[in-house]
């Protein structure tokens, strides 16, 4: 009989009613509804299943595949991982550094912890490596071409990324968040998850669940966010008129293109060299033609198995202890934020571009400088044809489509160079 009360006592179930572990709860319906967008909704499968599944197991008490001290206040503390046991001076020297009392209380002096599954797991997005393998393989399914043969949607791909800076505006005046979280949280505003993920595990790692959740819960969401704001910044004729067919790019074009916006955006912002290398690189590898193999590879295996690791590795991040907070509330509310302005941005700078060019530009391609390749262009293209069903506005957007993966790689350097 003893032995069955202890067993009973150490299972997850009894688990439940100790501490703070009603929190596991929450986060479980949490997951679940996640699940439930993922597979039946199909909000942005191929990592919101993932990042659900992940928060799904690391909030069953005693699985213990994810320990939250090993990667306390920021720093990777190998130590820990190699098996030193917990010191008294280590935990005052993390609580010097602010890190919260639920954080330390996973923890006792004395005690070595076995690390888990989604510790190992979780070193590949700590170490900054997931976000930019995942970069490569984006820029390996990437055609830059309708950005050459338009230059000028670079300028709306930038000013897409307005989103980013009001949001960190928005963010310090609150007094919720450091300067340098106020900068992670910006980020969503790019529509660009990998980014986001990026400057998160530099500036704000304690944010980094809420932060990718809400990154691409809003990414799947941009077919119901833009519209109403395209709609409400634009009239009928604007939204009417017709652009001529871009230019066909030589092959020429599209490899110098790679390796001069490397060289450029690495010496303009060195914090964006590594996300903007590996985009850069994958492109090339689909552009030279004498890679076919690597591109293959890029495009498919490699981008899918880290795919893989980085949405189970985050989802875990984002434990009952963390993830149930005001600062949770706030990010999910900045996030809308961040995308409506990201989405004025595009489309007043287009209209503004109108007054001076003799070709005029249909305003609504100005919303996909938000990044989200290709959904965001898929919706210009949508709200064009509602309004003129002979427009073909695909293509024309997919010039800012693309610019704003590269201006969001940009921002998120300036961020790290100003905080990091």
């Amino acid at each position: 009989m003893e032995a069955i009360l202890d067993f009973v006592n150490s299972s997850g179930f009894a688990l439940f009613t100790q501490g703070d572990n009603w929190k596991c709860l929450i986060m479980l319906v949490i997951a679940c509804g996640l699940l439930y967008l993922g597979i039946v909704k199909k909000f942005e499968p191929l990592l919101l299943v993932p990042i659900a599944f992940g928060m799904l197991i690391t909030n069953l008490p005693g699985a213990n595949m994810y320990h939250e001290i090993f990667f306390a206040g920021g720093h990777i503390h190998w130590d820990l991982i190699g098996g030193t046991p917990v010191t008294a001076e280590f935990l005052a020297e993390l609580a010097a550094a602010d890190v919260s009392d639920a954080v330390l209380a996973t923890a006792t002096v004395g005690q070595s912890i076995t690390p888990g599954l989604v510790d190992i797991l979780y070193l590949g997005v700590k170490l900054g490596i997931y976000p930019c393998l995942i970069f490569m393989g984006v820029g390996a399914m990437t055609d830059f071409g309708p950005l050459i043969a338009n230059p000028k949607s670079l300028l709306l791909g930038a000013a897409a990324q307005l989103g980013i800076f009001v949001t960190f505006v928005g963010c310090r005046m609150s007094g919720l968040f450091t300067s340098a979280e106020a900068g992670s949280i910006g980020i969503i505003g790019g529509a660009d998850g990998p980014t986001a993920i990026f400057v998160s595990t530099l500036l704000a790692p304690q944010l980094l669940g809420p932060i990718a959740v809400a990154a691409y819960s809003y990414m799947a969401l941009v077919p119901v966010i833009q519209p109403p704001i395209m709609r409400l910044l634009t009239t009928e004729e604007e939204r009417k008129i017709v652009m001529k067919p871009l230019r066909e790019v030589s092959k020429k074009e599209k490899i110098i293109f790679p390796i001069m916006v490397a060289i450029f955006v690495a010496l303009l912002v060195p914090s964006a060299a590594p996300l903007i290398a590996c985009l850069m690189l994958g492109n090339l590898f689909k552009e030279c033609g004498v890679v076919e193999r690597l591109s293959k590879t890029v495009q498919n295996e490699l981008i899918n198995i880290v795919t893989i690791f980085l949405g189970v590795s985050v989802g875990c991040t984002a434990t009952g202890r963390t993830f149930l907070s005001v600062q949770t509330l706030a990010i999910m509310a900045m996030g809308i934020v961040a995308f409506g302005f990201g989405t004025a941005g595009g489309v007043v700078l287009a209209k503004i571009m109108n007054l001076f060019l003799k070709e005029k530009i249909n305003p609504l391609i100005g919303s996909a400088g938000v990044s989200a390749v290709p959904m965001a262009a898929r919706v210009s293209q949508v709200e064009g044809q509602k309004a003129n069903p002979s427009n073909f506005l695909l293509m024309h957007a997919m010039g800012p489509n693309v610019a704003g993966v590269i201006g969001s790689a940009i921002a998120a350097g300036v961020m790290i160079s100003l905080f990091g």
